[in-house]
């Protein structure tokens, strides 16, 4: 898929690529002009990406081939063993997690994912869980802190299931009850948020000791298209929606509502899914290293303080 904003960086690089071939099929020298046009393809996409506006990066976000929860574990991971179902009423495709080995330590990762094909995407509801997935998350919690092991909660989702059937199995409760019960966790739990996250959705698997957002990612209470509508009653509206909500990392970082923002490999995570793997891996790895550091106590005590900081109160 090409955005709008990409396509100059393209037609510079089918230039590029023709240049080559002909270089290749005549015999001619054009190893100058080769290497000019390199270097403004690469000044042009360092300017095009440093200067995104919010709605480019909530486009980036959803990259159809933008990495999910499972290329980032399968990547990141020396060994993953998924583990299924709530242990109530049903497996939710749509929230996945389990044990994963880096080097000798051994987390939880947890997150919402999305699917590739017309198929998986049904099958998992484009990565917006039920309210089984959240019991099946607060499950896997409960059993990472049972055998003293770190989380890691990957969020990548538009927003929890909307469908009736949600809704009457306890859609906000089942929410709630992992706000809740995040907050109380004796393990370090670091929480990164890889695409989309939107609303309650993407915050039922957000509370932690660090929350962290890749660079071309957003997290707002609404999506762009969804204000638009409620607005301006059109998604035509959605660029100014996006400006408007302040959604993206730098907005996010800004405002003290994550820690910290990760570093995509020029172009978006897309481009290079082991080199964004790497620095996923060592940001969780320094992360754990730190929060283990403290007492189980002082973490506790540290994430409430710091979700009770949060926000303006005007009298």
């Amino acid at each position: 898929m090409l955005l709008e904003f990409e396509k100059p960086i393209v037609e510079l690089e089918t230039k590029l690529a023709d240049m080559k071939q002909l270089a290749l099929d005549s015999g001619v020298d054009v190893s100058d002009a080769v290497a000019k046009l390199e270097e403004k393809i690469e000044t042009l996409k360092t300017e095009t990406y440093r200067n995104l506006t919010r709605w480019q990066r909530v486009q980036l976000s959803r990259h159809v081939d933008r990495p999910y929860t499972f290329d980032y574990i399968h990547e990141i991971t020396d060994e993953f063993i998924e583990i299924h179902g709530d242990r109530g009423v049903a497996d939710d495709k749509a929230m996945v997690g389990g044990f994963g080995r880096i080097g000798q330590e051994t987390f939880m990762f947890i997150g919402q994912q999305k699917g590739r094909n017309t198929k998986e995407r049904q099958e998992r509801r484009f990565g917006m869980p039920n309210p089984e997935g959240y019991r099946k998350a607060l499950r896997l919690m409960r059993m990472a802190e049972k055998f003293n092991k770190p989380i890691v909660c990957l969020i990548d989702t538009p927003g929890a299931y909307p469908g009736l059937e949600a809704e009457e199995r306890g859609q906000g409760e089942a929410i709630a009850r992992n706000l809740k019960e995040m907050f109380s966790l004796k393990v370090p739990v670091i929480c990164i948020v890889i695409g989309e996250g939107a609303s309650g959705g993407a915050l039922g698997i957000a509370i932690g000791d660090r929350v962290m957002m890749l660079e071309n990612t957003w997290y707002s209470v609404i999506s762009p298209e969804s204000c638009s509508s409620i607005l301006w009653r059109s998604w035509e509206f959605k660029e100014q929606a996006a400006e408007a909500l302040k959604l993206t990392a730098e907005d996010m970082q800004s405002f003290g509502l994550v820690d910290k923002i990760i570093p995509e490999p020029l172009g978006g995570a897309h481009t290079d899914l082991k080199a964004m793997s790497k620095i996923l891996k060592e940001e969780i790895l320094s992360t754990v290293q730190e929060l283990s550091a403290m007492s189980e106590s002082d973490r506790i005590i540290q994430r409430i303080d710091k979700f009770s900081d949060m926000g303006v109160v005007v009298e």
